[in-house]
């Protein structure tokens, strides 16, 4: 599922913990039941685990996972409670009803909806035992299909092959996920994609043949549709492209599988369907509406089929034309792109309009919900929540950018989402931030009329629209602190530093500054990335401060379970951090500890694995004389060389199933490793394996029509530190320095020409526009130049007053962040490196000891 929104669930401006949540939403009864002697609970977020304390469990089996309704969900927790406790079955649970809520919800992940249970059999012939009686004894359970699994009658039963104890192994995309063993021995990645597909060589138990058998007999061959495509798939079903098979004419089906997809109603997917039929059918006739053509149940699943509408999304569109997410624009291009903006929201408003005057609220506009067709027709799709106006309801399903606040009602709902659409579509995603603060909505009405040629009247309607009833003098309000690149450095730091270091919890053991949802992983909250490690460097580098309370909150957790031997998120990145606040024998304890953990089965980047351990070894190595990491360090480097290949020897795309690329994950980092070796023990042949690396990452590298070369995912291109052009851009400069290639040096200028582009989706250090600043600012020997600064001004656009300082949301938009990687701490880091009178940097990016500075 989309985790960030289960995150969402305990607090309004940081994302935290589900059992953080208030009071009114407590867990299960049976989660704080007395257990019977010899059993033993484990909680975590979302699952409260239990099993026999001496019964041994398999690591890996076929499983069985109990689906549920919210309304059968007490009885069936307490039959699987009953029975396995009698029987010493090990078992998991969803831990309360807002959990389940959103498992179940339309953004869920589907390989893991339905699951309110897992049951660990011991082995097949207990297997088939505990699926009959269990059967027997949860007749009546409804419960949302499994689509991982295989279904047991037509219960509440499904089975699945897979892992029981927590595995890894390295995918074919050199990232590490959850494993099973293979016969020979060898760990192979757990499949779990939401479809059926064991292990070739997992048999299946000849007492599940009929179950599978019936499962394949319920096709669409009947039907009088052919499906020709899929056009997205959620929880809740698909929506498919078809044509009907006599006509061969093309239509569209949504489908709405039965107790999935729960809205905020608890309504499923079919209940929606079945409403969003009758709304069309109410707007008939209205050319912005698509006709309602026909309606099926196939399986149990309701099937709604309309007319095919040859056109893009609204969002598509802006993506494809947004200026300012391109180098140097033009003012002749915003001034295009502001009068197209102003005449597709007249007619989007016009469209909301004729809802309106047949008694219909829309309830879910944004802009993926508005089609613009290859004849300029413009249709609104997903009525699913569409409402009547007398009922003056409120949104059941709504976009987070889009959502009204609860003092709105009936129409008023739309005229919100009217009102952001004016926002959104010349600042994307920044309504995601309008709940943060009254007075956001207002400054980015400003900021749009600095930027585009759009009149600030026009804007104000729809600032006055979103603050509503909230004045901007409220007690909510705060004064806006100094905005970066407006106010003096020594202000704008201090306002970061104080938002940070006033929202930071040292009562608490699991994060310390809350971030992004990673920080939630075993020792997640000690991080450099996510955690406390990461925000005490930024805070000592940039001159912020030393705070000994936190120092000593990291010191007497940093011995204990964390996920990971990684630099950025895990445990050589808080002996780095130690050892640079000046506690050397806390460094050394955990240094010690992460060395008793293998690090061949790691992944290959900068971020978790090789890359980043091995410069944390060589840098350990430099900082005591000890030649135990300098031993460690060259084992580590000849791992990396010989997963290395050639330059060609990766794909042309990044992810996708593909390894990535990057200075994070990807090639770039085991070239900063290799050139990093060569600075400090002269092997020319380190240089060479540094230059196959950046050219790996080039190669997963496309050049667009203005100049800027970005990593490729195939579907979009990227210009980020983390998987992206400056990341690459960092190492490549740091090896031409040492031998000179006019080839390579070309490269070097079209990455970082992404630099002068303007808008940035994210503030963030690694995925955002504090990246792009801390490349623009590299290697700088005065102040910033024009690029810079106008980068470091656009950090307006995501900027937020909080506890009387400024601070800036993380990955996603949805909360508030302070971390290293995605928050608040990462920019004010990216700004030392422009503004500092020492400038700043990401460790190992420093000059090494005995640097060269040529290959002599």
């Amino acid at each position: 599922m989309d985790e960030y929104v289960l995150y969402c669930l305990a607090d309004r401006f940081f994302y935290d913990t589900p059992t953080n949540r208030d009071a009114e939403h407590p867990d299960f009864e049976l989660c704080t039941r007395p257990l019977p002697a010899g059993w033993e609970r484990e909680a975590t977020d979302v699952w409260m685990n239990y099993a026999p304390a001496e019964a041994p469990v398999p690591n890996q089996g076929w499983k069985i996972h109990v689906s549920s309704c919210l309304a059968d969900v007490d009885r069936t927790l307490q039959v699987v409670w009953d029975y396995c406790l009698e029987r010493g079955v090990p078992f998991k649970f969803l831990r309360n009803e807002p959990v389940v809520v959103m498992y179940n919800s339309k953004s869920a992940d589907r390989e893991a909806s339905g699951k309110l249970v897992t049951i660990y059999p011991a082995d097949d012939a207990q297997l088939e035992l505990v699926l009959k009686e269990l059967n027997h004894l949860l007749a009546g359970v409804r419960g949302p299909y499994v689509l991982s699994d295989l279904r047991y009658a037509d219960g509440p039963l499904y089975v699945r092959y897979g892992g029981f104890a927590e595995r890894h192994c390295l995918s074919d995309s050199g990232q590490r996920v959850l494993a099973v063993e293979h016969p020979d021995g060898r760990l192979v990645p757990d499949n779990r994609r939401p479809v059926f597909a064991p292990p070739e060589w997992a048999s299946l138990p000849s007492f599940l043949e009929p179950h599978l058998a019936a499962r394949n007999a319920v096709t669409t061959t009947e039907l009088p549709y052919q499906i020709d495509g899929v056009i997205q798939f959620s929880n809740g079903g698909g929506v498919y492209l078809g044509r009907h098979k006599t006509s061969d004419r093309l239509v569209v089906l949504k489908e709405g599988r039965p107790h999935a997809g729960l809205d905020v109603h608890n309504r499923d997917a079919v209940a929606r369907i079945e409403h969003e039929q009758a709304i069309l059918e109410r707007l008939a006739g209205i050319d912005e509406v698509p006709a309602v053509l026909d309606s099926f149940t196939l399986g149990e699943h309701r099937f709604l089929v309309e007319e095919f509408v040859d056109a893009n999304p609204l969002q598509r569109l802006i993506v494809n034309d947004y200026p300012l997410t391109r180098p140097d624009p033009a003012p002749a291009d915003l001034a295009a792109y502001a009068a197209w903006a102003r005449s597709v929201l007249d007619r989007v408003e016009t469209a909301v309009r004729a809802l309106h005057g047949r008694g219909v609220v829309f309830c879910d506009l944004h802009p993926d919900n508005v089609l613009i067709g290859a004849e300029d027709r413009l249709v609104l799709i997903d009525f699913e929540v569409a409402t009547a106006v007398e009922e003056q309801a409120r949104s059941a399903l709504a976009h987070p950018g889009y959502s009204a606040p609860p003092d709105r009602q009936g129409v008023a709902v739309d005229d919100y989402a009217l009102a952001c659409m004016r926002i959104g579509i010349f600042a994307p995603e920044t309504t995601m931030l309008l709940p943060f603060h009254p007075g956001k909505a207002a400054q980015l009405a400003d900021l749009i009329a600095e930027t585009f040629p759009v009149p600030r009247p026009w804007l104000e309607r729809a600032v006055q629209t979103i603050v509503g009833e909230a004045a901007e003098d409220s007690e909510d309000a705060e004064t806006w602190p100094a905005l970066p690149g407006r106010g003096r450095w020594p202000e704008v730091r201090e306002s970061l530093s104080r938002a940070i270091v006033g929202s930071a919890t040292p009562d608490r053991d699991d994060r310390l500054f809350p971030g992004d949802i990673a920080q939630f992983t075993p020792g997640g909250g000690l991080g450099f990335a996510h955690g406390a490690a990461g925000v005490l460097y930024a805070l000592h580098h940039t001159g912020a401060g030393r705070f000994e309370e936190y120092e000593t909150w990291l010191r007497s957790r940093a011995l204990g379970p964390v996920k990971g031997t990684g630099f950025y998120d895990g445990r050589a990145g808080v002996a780095y951090v130690l050892d640079d606040l000046g506690h050397r024998q806390d460094a050394l304890d955990v240094i010690e500890l992460s060395l008793t953990e293998p690090v061949d089965g790691l992944e290959f980047g900068l971020r978790s694995g090789l890359a980043g351990i091995g410069l944390n070894l060589l840098h350990f190595w430099h900082r005591t004389g000890e030649t135990s990491f300098l031993a460690n360090a060259t084992r580590v480097i000849d791992f990396v060389a010989d997963r290395l290949g050639g330059p060609d020897d990766v794909p042309e795309i990044s992810g996708e199933g593909n390894p990535r690329a990057g200075l994070l994950h990807g090639s770039s980092g085991a070239a900063l490793l290799f050139l990093r070796g060569y600075e400090q023990n002269g092997d020319a042949g380190l240089l060479e394996l540094a230059e196959i690396a950046l050219r790996q990452d080039l190669r997963r590298c496309v050049l667009d029509d203005y100049g800027t070369r970005q990593v490729s995912q195939g579907w979009r291109t990227l210009p980020y530190l983390e998987e992206g052009s400056v990341g690459i851009a960092v190492v490549l400069r740091r090896y031409l320095q040492h031998r000179p290639d006019p080839d390579l040096a070309e490269a070097l200028r079209s990455l970082q020409r992404v630099t002068r582009s303007e808008y940035f989706v994210q503030p963030g250090l690694f995925a955002g526009r504090a990246g792009l600043i801390m490349a623009a600012a590299d290697d700088r020997t005065g102040g910033p130049d024009e690029v810079t600064e106008r980068l470091i001004r656009g950090l307006a656009w995501h900027a937020v007053p909080h506890r009387g300082g400024l601070a800036f949301p993380g990955d996603r938009l949805l909360r508030l962040s302070m971390d290293l990687a995605t928050g608040s701490a990462g920019v004010l880091l990216a700004l030392g490196a422009a503004l500092h009178h020492e400038p700043v940097q990401l460790p190992f990016f420093g000059s090494a000891p005995g640097t060269r500075t040529d290959e002599n």
